[in-house]
């Protein structure tokens, strides 16, 4: 386990690690619902992504949050979706992690009824 030194304290790497996680899915859902607000005529021509397009981070953190992909990254062939840059960028540190959370995640979930 790595440990950092904070304004003189030992605090683990994991912790900050989880901290910005959970600040990028919290920007995620803020960002979703200022979209809603201000429905874009762009959203309409938005790119379809994987995970129904949910924010990656945000299922990596077990939560739904739902984008309209305009923010998204393309990694290994599929295109992934962020509720904002933040959560994009902390993604592409380490996407195969965050992806496998996610998987996990979702993969869990009943399957939900089209409409």
């Amino acid at each position: 386990m790595g440990l950092e030194t904070r304004a003189s304290r030992a605090v683990p790497a994991e912790a900050d690690e989880e901290k910005e996680m959970t600040k990028a899915a919290n920007i995620c859902a803020l960002t979703v619902i200022t979209m809603l607000g201000l429905a874009a005529p762009a959203a309409a021509a938005a790119t379809q992504g994987e995970f129904d397009d949910n924010c990656v981070m945000g299922l990596a953190l077990g939560k739904e949050i739902k984008t309209d992909c305009s923010v998204n990254a393309v990694y290994a062939g599929k295109t992934y979706c962020f509720g904002n840059e933040t959560a994009k960028q902390l993604f592409l540190k380490k996407p195969d992690e965050f992806l496998l959370k996610a998987q996990i995640f979702y993969s869990s979930k009943p399957p939900q009824p089209q409409p």
